[in-house]
């Protein structure tokens, strides 16, 4: 099994379902990333503040501090701003891929993701981000 390196990308999988965490985060830490996980927004705000991840892997739909919120806050904050919101949803409706746009999401996934498809988009933006 791949060890991440501490200079690989870091990734933030926020989702307030364990299983979902648990299954992403695995599968990331599998194919290389460093990562880790929040369970709500607010813990996802406060660790994108504190770890800038290069990438949040953003469920929309959580209890307290929903995914929207959590996107707008990180967009609109200079420490955060650049961070790449992936939105991985069970939302389909194009009303609820507006709002995702609308507040900030750089890409919009519908749930269910298999993780490998999850890992081919990561590594997609990762590889053709400017530096």
């Amino acid at each position: 099994m791949k060890r991440a390196h501490p200079k690989m990308p870091l990734v933030l999988v926020a989702d307030d379902y364990e299983d979902t965490r648990r299954i992403y985060a695995e599968y990331l830490r599998f194919a290389g990333f460093r990562v880790v996980t929040a369970d709500d927004g607010a813990q996802a705000i406060a660790k994108a503040k504190e770890l800038g991840p290069d990438v949040v892997v953003m469920d929309l739909a959580m209890p307290g501090v929903d995914g929207w919120t959590a996107t707008q806050r990180l967009k609109k904050d200079p420490r955060t701003k650049g961070i790449y919101v992936m939105a991985v949803t069970s939302f389909s409706e194009d009303e609820h891929r507006l709002r995702a746009w609308r507040a900030g999401c750089d890409a919009f996934l519908p749930k269910p993701i298999l993780p490998a498809e999850l890992v081919r988009r990561i590594v997609g933006r990762l590889t053709t981000r400017p530096e």
